[in-house]
C-alpha cells in the first residue's frame, strides 16, 4: 500500500504530464466535500477526548496514572485547542513535582515549550527551556531538549523584524541542529526532517524530494504526520517554483489536517492564497474563512497573525467582486425591467391576436368536424369495399381452382366410361355376362371413386387454406382439438366446415356431397360446435372468416 502510494506521489511531482490540472482539480473537489464534513472528524476527536476524560474519574489524583491520561488528552487538545493542551501539560508539571518525578516534569517542560514556541509565544517557551536543569536530563530527552531549542531560535529567525538578530538566531538553531545530527538515528523521522530542511535550504531539490519520498514511505495517508509531510513537500515545490506541485501538496496536506480534526494547521490558508494569485476567488474566499474559523477555535496567536492579512487581502477583493456583481446585478435588473415592459406590450399585442385566433380555430374545428365525418364515412365506405374485393378475389380464386379440378376431373371420369364402355363391350361380346354382372354388383369401384374425389377436395382445399386445420383448432378447447389420422388430409368434420367455409352452409347439399344423411350431418355440426372456445352460436361465423 505504501509503495502504491509513494508511487502516485512521485507521479504527481511531474507537473508536465497532460492529466496535471485534471488531477489538482480532483484534489481540490476531494478537499470541498472534506470541508462540508469535518464537523464528522471533529466529532471523532472529541469523542475520543470525552472518553479519556471519563477515565481519569475512577483514577488517584496527582498519580503516575493520571498523568499518562493527561499525556494522552494533551495529544488529542495539541493540534486541536492550544490552550487547553497546556493546561494538560502544566497540570502534568505539577503532577510530576507532587510525585518528585524529575524525568516526567523535564518530559512536559520540553513538550510545553515546543507547543508554546510552535503558536508563537517564544518569550514563554524559552522561559520554560530556562527552568530546566540541563544536568538532570536523561539521555532520552537529549533530543527532545536540543529540538525544542532549535525550534525556537529557528522560528524567532524566521518572524523577527530585526535582521541582525535573526542571524544570530540562526546560528544558535544550527548549532542545536547539529547536536542533534550527532545524537539522532539517521532512519528517525526527526533526523529525516532535518536533512530535508537542510537540502531545501542549500537549493538541492531533489535530494530534499528524495528524503521526502522517504519519509512518506514509512506515513500512513492522511494522518497528521502524511499532512505534515506533504506540507513539507509543498515547500520544496514552492522554492522549486513548481507552483501546480506546489498547490496539489497542499491539497493533500489540507484534507489531510481536516480528516484528523487538526485545528493548527497553514495548508489551507496557504493554498487559498495561491488560488487568490491564480484568480479563483470563490475558493480562496471560502477556503480562507474556514482556516480563519478554525485558527480561532484552536486559539494561537502565529496562526493568528500569519493569516490575518491574507484574510484581509482575500475579503477585501472578494467584497469588491461581490460590489461589483451588484452593480452589475442592478443594470440587469434595470434591464430586466425594460424588458418587461416591452413584455407586456407584446403580450397584450399577442392576446389580441390570439383571440383572432382563437376564432378562427373554432371555425376551423366546425370544418374539421365536418371534414372527419365525411372522412370516417369514407373510410366504412372504403373497408366495406376492400372487404368486398377480399372475399370476390377468394370467390375468384376458389372458383378458378375448382373449375380447374373441375375440367380435369371431367376429362379423367370421361376416359374411365370410356375405358369401362369398352370392358363392357368386350365381356358382353365375349359372353362373359356372369361376370359383368359380379363386376357392377360390387361397391369397390364406387369406393375408390369418392375415395380419390375426397383426397381431390382436400387437396384444393388446403391449397387455397393451408393453415386450415391450425387455425380450425385455434376455435376449439386445448382437449377437443380436431386431427386427421396419418395418411389423411382432413377427415368427415373437417370437411364438413370445409364445405361451410367454401360457402356450402345447406346440410343436405353437404350430406349429398359426403354420402351421409342429413341428420348425420346435423349431428356431426352439433358435436363440433359444443367444443368451441367461445359462443357456439357465433362458431360458423368464425370458420368463415379464416383465409
Amino acid at each position: 500500500m505504501k509503495k502504491k502510494y509513494l508511487i502516485f506521489l512521485l507521479l504527481l511531482s511531474f507537473p508536465l504530464y497532460t492529466w496535471a490540472d485534471k488531477t489538482l482539480d480532483s484534489l481540490l473537489n476531494v478537499l470541498d466535500l472534506t470541508i462540508q464534513e469535518h464537523e464528522t472528524y471533529v466529532a471523532q476527536r472529541e469523542s475520543r477526548i470525552k472518553h479519556l476524560k471519563e477515565l481519569t474519574h475512577g483514577i488517584e489524583p496527582n498519580s503516575a496514572e493520571q498523568y499518562n491520561l493527561n499525556s494522552q488528552i494533551y495529544k488529542e487538545y495539541k493540534a486541536f485547542i492550544c490552550d487547553s493542551a497546556i493546561h494538560y501539560l502544566n497540570e502534568n508539571i505539577r503532577i510530576a513535582e507532587r510525585l518528585r518525578d524529575t524525568d516526567r516534569k523535564i518530559e512536559s517542560q520540553l513538550q510545553l515549550s515546543l507547543l508554546l514556541s510552535s503558536t508563537g509565544m517564544y518569550k514563554e517557551s524559552l522561559d520554560v527551556l530556562e527552568s530546566v536543569d540541563r544536568r538532570k536530563i536523561i539521555p532520552r530527552l537529549i533530543a527532545d531538549y536540543y529540538t525544542c531549542f532549535d525550534h525556537v531560535y529557528g522560528e524567532l529567525g524566521v518572524y523577527t523584524q530585526d535582521k541582525t538578530l535573526s542571524g544570530r538566531y540562526w546560528s544558535i538553531s544550527q548549532a542545536y541542529r547539529d547536536s542533534l545530527y550527532a545524537i539522532l538515528p539517521p532512519e528517525s523521522e526527526e533526523y529525516l526532517l532535518m536533512r530535508e530542511a537542510s537540502f531545501r535550504d542549500q537549493h538541492q531539490y531533489e535530494d530534499a524530494l528524495k528524503v521526502n519520498d522517504l519519509r512518506l514511505t514509512k506515513i500512513e495517508p492522511y494522518t497528521p504526520q502524511y499532512a505534515m509531510a506533504t506540507y513539507h513537500r509543498s515547500l520544496i515545490y514552492k522554492y522549486s517554483n513548481d507552483s501546480l506541485g506546489e498547490k496539489r501538496n497542499l491539497c493533500l496536506s489540507a484534507i489531510s489536517d481536516i480528516r484528523s480534526a487538526i485545528k493548527d494547521h497553514a495548508s489551507l490558508w496557504m493554498l487559498a492564497q495561491l488560488l487568490y494569485e491564480d484568480g479563483d476567488m470563490e475558493r480562496a474566499y471560502q477556503y480562507m474563512r474556514f482556516s480563519w474559523n478554525a485558527t480561532k477555535f484552536y486559539n494561537a496567536r502565529l496562526r493568528s497573525w500569519q493569516s490575518a492579512d491574507v484574510l484581509s487581502l482575500i475579503d477585501k477583493t472578494y467584497q469588491a467582486m461581490i460590489e461589483k456583481q451588484n452593480d452589475r446585478l442592478q443594470q440587469n435588473l434595470l434591464l430586466i425591467t425594460a424588458l418587461l415592459v416591452l413584455l407586456i406590450v407584446a403580450l397584450g399585442y399577442i392576446y389580441r391576436q390570439m383571440k383572432k385566433l382563437v376564432d378562427a380555430r373554432n371555425h376551423l374545428q366546425v370544418a374539421n368536424k365536418q371534414l372527419n365525418g365525411l372522412n370516417e364515412e369514407l373510410r366504412q365506405m372504403n373497408s366495406c369495399l376492400s372487404s368486398t374485393n377480399i372475399e370476390l378475389s377468394e370467390s375468384n380464386q376458389i372458383k378458378e381452382e375448382y373449375i380447374a379440378r373441375f375440367i380435369k376431373l371431367c376429362s379423367t371420369y370421361i376416359n374411365r366410361l370410356d375405358a369401362y364402355r369398352r370392358m363392357v363391350n368386350k365381356k358382353v361380346s365375349a359372353g362373359q355376362i356372369a361376370e359383368l354382372l359380379k363386376i357392377t354388383r360390387s361397391q369397390d369401384a364406387l369406393d375408390e371413386e369418392l375415395e380419390e374425389l375426397y383426397a381431390n377436395f382436400d387437396t384444393a382445399f388446403l391449397h387455397l387454406f393451408p393453415n386450415f386445420v391450425g387455425k380450425f383448432n385455434d376455435l376449439l378447447q386445448e382437449n377437443e382439438q380436431i386431427l386427421p389420422k396419418k395418411g389423411e388430409l382432413l377427415n368427415t368434420e373437417l370437411r364438413i366446415f370445409a364445405l361451410i367455409r367454401l360457402g356450402i352452409e345447406d346440410s343436405s347439399q353437404i350430406a349429398e356431397f359426403l354420402r351421409y344423411s342429413v341428420n348425420t350431418i346435423y349431428n356431426y355440426r352439433a358435436k363440433v360446435r359444443n367444443k368451441a372456445r367461445g359462443s357456439r352460436e357465433d362458431f360458423d361465423d368464425l370458420v368463415r372468416k379464416i383465409r
